[in-house]
């Protein structure tokens, strides 16, 4: 306990990393403050009915940190934006133009940056009429308001909200410590979880249908502090590569001879492949709320339910399928291939050029199959809680996209603390070893840090 205070003490002594934290606090809680003003025209009261969503909107609802339910002008959050960030990526592999930007340097990273925003734009300007029109009941609408005029008003609200809150992350990345965007979505996903952590305990020790005590809720608290250190060990695993530079001398210099590694992530695609599965498995509950004969249809109710084994199992194999797909859209052998070979690098054992890609693509192949599987027992596991009687909203703590995120998140944080630390010359935040974030991904256009 007293390395803990200690270590407090030396963060509060660096100015530039206590203003740096400060300010990101700052930031955070402007977002969380907005979260909680609903859009003008709307009876805040007559929506409690809607808090509690489910599927895919209760996921939303979380990375929006409850904004969603309580139809906030944060309502639709980061996720415009990081749906905008999706397309420029995939654009940068399929289209020519964006794939010469990638490789344009900061000129090129400016121009795509700019590109993003405007997609942004686009998306919320349809996403926000779609939720205007589904998610608020027309009886909590002001009647002073027509409908008419309040979805235009709320939609140009809702665009205005998402390009503030994509603002405060830059500015948390520009003046404060972590990734500004990842923050945001760790913030309202961390402020469902004292809530959802009392209704368990309530729903086990009080109440009529009390059930197991205060044993078996701390039985579930072991449980996801085990999950927790699961998921730290696939968010950095890693499989590192030994590569050798020859030797160079410029005058009186030398350069090169030294041994590097390439650090390949056993789980390159983060969070990308459960976002994608997810999708598709609200494709059965959506066909059977068009086509309600088919709904009858055991196998469809059996997909369309998320606690049933039939779901888990496609979702599961979906998983291991798009992460496949989607690290290999993403990590290019043959571009770090010949990146190498310009740096005068080579793998020892394996010859330069065409021979050093596929040992690359070999290796990468080896590695993803466990990290896939891997991520498909972390998506299942909420489901797996649910089915345990765990509450549906301490469930989701469990595993899933939420939690990768935290843990990312919370690592790549507490990396750019201790880089902090370490310059100052005082210890850091762990007696052996070091605190080790994401690593960042090589791509096609180079290395890029993930962006959630």
């Amino acid at each position: 306990m007293k390395n803990f205070f200690n270590t407090l003490s030396n963060i509060w002594k660096i100015e530039d990393l206590r203003v740096r934290i400060i300010n990101t606090l700052l930031f955070l809680l402007i977002y969380r403050v907005g979260s909680y003003v609903a859009l003008p025209g709307v009876d805040a009261n007559a929506l409690g009915s809607q808090a509690n969503k489910e599927g895919l909107l209760g996921l939303l609802n979380m990375f929006a940190g409850g904004s969603f339910s309580r139809a906030s002008i944060f309502a639709l959050g980061v996720m415009p934006y990081i749906s905008a960030s999706i397309v420029v990526q995939l654009l940068g592999i399929a289209v020519p133009y964006f794939t010469k930007l990638q490789k344009e340097g900061e000129s090129g990273r400016t121009k795509l940056n700019q590109w993003t925003r405007y997609l942004t734009i686009l998306i919320t300007l349809l996403q926000g009429v779609g939720y205007v029109r589904s998610q608020i009941n027309p009886t909590a609408i002001s009647p002073v308001m027509g409908q008419g005029l309040f979805t235009f008003s709320s939609v140009i609200i809702l665009t205005a909200g998402t390009l503030f809150v994509m603002w405060l992350g830059e500015k948390i990345t520009d003046k404060g410590i972590g990734n500004g965007i990842s923050l945001i979505i760790m913030t309202g996903i961390i402020a469902q979880l004292p809530a959802a952590i009392v209704d368990e305990f309530t729903s086990r020790v009080s109440g009529k249908n009390a059930t197991g005590g205060p044993l078996l809720f701390i039985v579930e608290i072991l449980a996801l502090v085990a999950v927790i250190m699961f998921t730290i060990l696939v968010v950095q695993g890693t499989r590192k590569i030994a590569v050798q530079y020859a030797k160079r001398i410029v005058g009186n210099k030398q350069y090169g001879g030294v041994r590097q590694y390439i650090p390949l992530k056993v789980n390159a695609a983060g969070v990308m492949p459960i976002i994608f599965a997810q999708a598709l498995m609200f494709i059965p509950a959506t066909i059977s709320s068009f086509f309600p004969n088919v709904a009858s249809n055991s196998v469809m109710i059996a997909l369309s339910s998320y606690t049933s084994w039939l779901h888990n199992l496609v979702f599961g194999i979906l998983i291991i399928l798009f992460t496949y797909f989607y690290t290999a859209i993403t990590v290019n052998p043959k571009q770090m291939s010949d990146d190498m070979k310009k740096n005068g690098g080579f793998i020892p054992g394996v010859a330069p050029g065409n021979a050093t890609s596929e040992f690359i693509d070999n290796v990468i192949s080896r590695i993803t199959l466990p990290g896939s599987i891997f991520l498909a027992i972390i998506a299942v596991i909420p489901a797996l809680a649910n089915m345990a009687h765990v509450n549906s909203q301490f469930s989701r703590f469990f595993g899933g996209t939420s939690l990768i995120i935290l843990v990312g998140v919370v690592l790549d944080t507490l990396q750019q603390i201790e880089s902090h630390l370490l310059m100052r010359h005082y210890d850091g935040l762990m007696k052996t070893g070091r605190v080790k974030g994401r690593t960042a991904v090589p791509t096609a256009a180079g290395t890029v840090p993930p962006a959630i």
